[in-house]
């Protein structure tokens, strides 16, 4: 079975992680903080972009994937989990805490949306409602 919303939301998700961890590696080298946060503020930001991506993001492609596989995901689907990984890029960048601080609230607020939505959908689902 083919699931082209898995798949590309997968590639997608594997990018933005992987962009996550350079960006903590990058600011790591420009403060010398080799293990762990240092207590340096920026690293810990980025730690913290990166692991508050991982702890969200299984979650989501659990339910992107289950919703597909019944077959009622589409068109909506695609759409919301697009709209989460661009979420997820607005919060790493707000994450920072300058230039595009509202980055991260928008990242979060797509981000509870999307749970909660996914969530809410998966359950109509089960009980045929949808």
């Amino acid at each position: 079975m083919l699931l082209p919303v898995t798949l590309s939301a997968s590639a997608a998700a594997a990018i933005i992680a992987f962009w996550l961890m350079i960006r903590v590696g990058q600011v790591r080298g420009s403060e010398k903080v080799s293990i762990g946060d240092g207590g340096n503020e920026k690293v810990i930001r980025r730690m913290r972009a990166h692991a508050n991506f991982v702890e969200s993001a299984p979650f989501v492609l659990i339910l992107v994937a289950a919703i597909e596989m019944t077959g009622k995901g589409a068109p909506w689907l695609a759409y919301v989990a697009g709209i989460y990984m661009l979420g997820r890029v607005a919060h790493g960048i707000g994450m920072d805490g300058a230039g595009f601080k509202q980055g991260r609230a928008i990242g979060t607020i797509i981000t509870v949306l999307t749970l909660l939505g996914l969530a809410i959908a998966a359950t109509l689902i089960t009980l045929g409602v949808i």
